[in-house]
């Protein structure tokens, strides 16, 4: 329905970011994954339309829900600092179909070498017999190898995507994804569970490496940070320290539930005597429960922290939150400044 567009206010949430179930609609929105498929013009169509709004600037019979839509579009697309296109891999909204086949076949790869060659091919005191057997356990070794690397050039990619581009970032995605823990091989003799669950240990320890790496200019010249009036006051180390932890921390939680509770479903299904015998289907359901758990996930980690953090001015550093005080005074008792995604 048409409305009045006065004293309409495009960069204005549509809901209060300032609790857990209004960043949980918001990114709900942003991160949909059916915006992937928005063909280039229709993307470009939402940022002229975003931009023509804050201009105050709109065509003739312009809608509240066009505007709302092309904010959709433009935020899980657009870059909040730059307002540049993102690249669509790195997108968030992108966080479900490409994370969801990552990890569904790295869990698999991970869980055949011990679960099922010692079930299978092993003999009764957990070891591998014969050289078929040892063939069959280290033909998987490359696979889990791979996608491992997979997955932190994936993590790379969208943590250089979702960063703070007001800053100056010196680590390249090709690069950073160098610096992340290398994965141990599963032991012989681990619980298959346990074994099921390296991949989750190894990508959680990915993230504390490879943001903070991706980031690391952030941590030293400090994060660009703003007054109530989005006028820049400064950079502040700090501030940086405390949105990077926030990301590692929500990186982690979009992964867990998929990464801990999935194996421990598999781990059941697989006795079953339809799945013994359909061993086919066991990549793509895994694939599928990773994208249903991502699917939910990929917001809800979003939404821990709101993007738009707040400071007090009595937590910066000294020297910056004396250069605050005299440029605003008390009238602004918080800097605020965005974490990245």
């Amino acid at each position: 329905m048409e409305g009045d567009l006065s004293g309409f206010n495009i960069d204005t949430p549509r809901w209060d970011q300032r609790s857990f179930l209004g960043r949980l609609k918001h990114f709900l929105s942003i991160t949909d994954p059916r915006t992937i498929l928005q063909p280039e013009q229709e993307l470009d169509w939402a940022k002229a339309m975003v931009e023509q709004s804050r201009m105050g600037v709109m065509p003739p019979g312009t809608q509240v829900e066009q505007l709302l839509y092309a904010k959709k579009l433009y935020d899980s697309a657009f870059h909040p600092d730059t307002g540049e296109k993102m690249n669509m891999i790195g997108r968030m909204s992108f966080q479900v179909p490409g994370g969801m086949i990552i990890t569904g076949f790295m869990l698999h790869f991970y869980s055949f070498p011990v679960d099922t060659a010692l079930r299978t091919f092993g003999s009764t005191d957990g070891t591998l017999q014969g050289l078929s057997d040892l063939s069959r356990f280290t033909q998987t070794v490359p696979a889990v190898i791979f996608w491992q690397w997979v997955n932190q050039s994936f993590n790379a990619l969208v943590n250089y995507t979702n960063r703070n581009a007001a800053s100056p970032t010196s680590v390249s995605p090709l690069h950073s994804h160098l610096n992340a823990p290398v994965v141990p091989c599963p032991q012989q003799r681990a619980p298959p569970l346990v074994c099921r669950w390296v991949p989750f240990a190894a990508v959680a320890a990915a993230n504390c490496v490879n943001i903070p790496m991706m980031r690391q200019q952030e941590l030293i010249q400090g994060i660009s940070v703003k007054d109530k009036n989005q006028n820049e006051v400064g950079h502040s180390q700090r501030a940086a320290a405390l949105g990077i932890t926030q990301v590692v921390i929500s990186r982690i939680a979009m992964a867990a539930p998929g990464m801990i509770l999935l194996p421990v479903i598999m781990e059941r299904l697989e006795k079953l005597d339809f799945m013994k015998k359909a061993k086919v289907l066991h990549v793509p359901l895994q694939v599928t429960l990773c994208g249903c758990f991502l699917l939910f996930m990929v917001p809800v980690a979003c939404a821990l922290f709101p993007q738009t953090c707040e400071l007090p001015v009595s937590c910066l550093e000294r020297e910056l939150r004396d250069t605050v005080k005299a440029k605003v005074g008390e009238s602004s008792p918080y800097v605020y400044f965005n974490k990245g995604l």
